[in-house]
């Protein structure tokens, strides 16, 4: 099976702007950006989305949130607050069919429908 985008990114095969990485997650700028921050984080760990996690996922997942909060602030997000999504499937808006949540700010986000 082809490897997807997001994981030729964390195996550094695709070129990003990485702004973060350890041994489980990275982070990169999201080409087509959404705010005026708008970063990608990715576990390494290929999972779908949203509906392929598994109890086994749940410490993974809880890392993930605090990686994000993390990179918010690095990025200077966590003074007036930012947005972290996550979409599962395609009539959400899942193009890529790796598990990503994006971390948004850096300017007014408008409420959500």
């Amino acid at each position: 099976m082809e490897k997807c985008i997001f994981c030729k990114i964390a195996s550094k095969e695709a070129p990003a702007v990485i702004r973060y990485e350890d041994n489980d997650f990275i982070a990169f700028d999201d080409i087509c950006p959404s705010a005026t921050i708008h970063i990608v984080l990715i576990p390494k760990k290929h999972i779908e989305g949203i509906s392929q996690i598994s109890e086994v996922d749940s410490t993974l997942m809880g890392r993930m949130i605090i990686r994000a909060k993390n990179i918010a602030k690095t990025v200077n997000l966590e003074k007036d607050g930012y947005r972290l999504v996550i979409n599962d499937g395609y009539d959400a808006g899942q193009v890529v069919h790796h598990l990503h949540m994006h971390i948004l700010g850096g300017n007014i986000l408008g409420p959500l429908a």
